[in-house]
């Protein structure tokens, strides 16, 4: 086999000192010059004539000053993006205590006082307890040590073996388990140790946002109305002074400050805010919910896709191999092992280790319960 290798590599170099002398009588370039170009196009040539080369290895190569730049922005953008999430976070819980709870006490029965105060704080707790653990704890890295461990591949990226379920994270410039995706909003990947903190924050951010816009929702018709009637009684003042008949035009009308301004301001843009991102990340979340019903990742899904496909082609039905059926998909995700978990591990803060340790996967366990209740 070495041989037949040498002699196809030895092949197209007897081409290029053979070829200038059968053309030397109709060429018009030096000899060395028309030696030079035939070496290049050997080495072009020799780009493709390898067994390893694919149309992936060639899009990476052509891509790549693309893919490092998008990399390098996102890694530097990652602080920006959490200080950006602290600021909205920290602006409408400042807005809450500072505008709505006065109004709340001051206007509802003291049954839904308790009602907001109870359910304010602990949609507030959940909020901040997920996204520090989701920013601070690391999604799960391949171990060192090779020796007893479960490896299937080999990263293109690393060089090196590699657990299933696990991919290369070109941001972290490291191989993630059970990757997910990176999260510039936590400047962090989303793997097998935050995958829980990540959901759970986007699920309780969702709920806090759409309990923020219901609530508020009469109190921000109530301010834009306020600010269209304030804006317009202000320029029919200056119109009439400019007319000269300020004292006939002008209607008495209550105090405007700006105090009352920045309050009707503020419920606005809480409304604005809450809204927008409930709608957001409530489409995000409930994505998500749909991928941990089926036992998948972000990535598992697209190769999952990719399998079905091709299974179909062939004639066969493609079963994603972690699928433990619905609900005992979500008793593994979020570490459920008991019925009082529910509670302790999923309504309250709880910073439980995952189920496993992201290098071994049960397979085809659909028909029992991983972790029994």
């Amino acid at each position: 086999s070495l041989l037949c290798s040498c002699s196809l590599l030895l092949h197209p170099l007897h081409c290029v000192w053979l070829r200038p002398c059968t053309k030397r009588g109709r060429s018009r370039l030096p000899l060395r010059i028309r030696e030079i170009l035939a070496y290049m196009k050997v080495l072009l040539q020799s780009l493709y004539f390898n067994s390893l080369t694919d149309s992936d290895v060639v899009f990476d190569s052509i891509f790549e000053p693309v893919f490092w730049t998008v990399e390098y922005i996102t890694r530097w953008f990652g602080t920006v993006f959490v200080c950006l999430v602290v600021i909205l976070t920290t602006s409408i819980v400042v807005i809450a205590y500072v505008v709505l709870l006065p109004l709340i006490l001051n206007t509802y029965s003291p049954a839904w006082i308790a009602w907001h105060i109870c359910y304010g704080h602990w949609n507030l707790i959940m909020i901040a307890f997920h996204y520090y653990k989701a920013t601070k704890t690391s999604p799960g890295n391949v171990p060192s040590e090779k020796t007893g461990n479960p490896f299937v591949a080999v990263c293109k990226k690393c060089i090196m073996p590699k657990p299933a379920r696990t991919h290369h994270c070109g941001i972290c410039n490291r191989c993630i388990l059970k990757m997910d995706h990176h999260c510039p909003w936590l400047n962090n990947c989303v793997g097998h140790f935050n995958h829980r903190y990540f959901f759970s924050f986007c699920l309780f951010m969702t709920l806090g946002c759409v309990y923020c816009s219901v609530s508020g929702r009469n109190l921000f018709l109530d301010a834009y109305n306020t600010l269209e009637v304030r804006s317009s009684d202000s320029n029919n003042t200056v119109v009439a002074s400019l007319l000269g008949c300020f004292t006939d035009y002008q209607t008495p009308v209550p105090p405007y400050t700006f105090k009352d301004k920045m309050i009707n301001k503020s419920i606005i843009y809480m409304w604005v805010l809450t809204s927008t991102v409930g709608v957001a990340l409530g489409a995000l979340t409930l994505w998500h919910a749909v991928l941990i019903s089926r036992g998948e990742t972000s990535i598992e899904r697209h190769i999952n896709i990719k399998e079905t496909k091709r299974k179909a082609n062939r004639g066969k039905v493609y079963r994603n191999p972690y699928n433990y059926g619905r609900l005992n998909n979500w008793k593994v995700f979020f570490g459920v092992e008991k019925r009082s978990h529910w509670v302790t591990r999923v309504l309250l803060p709880s910073g439980h280790y995952p189920h496993g340790d992201g290098l071994t996967w049960e397979l085809f366990s659909a028909k029992k319960d991983l972790v029994p209740v």
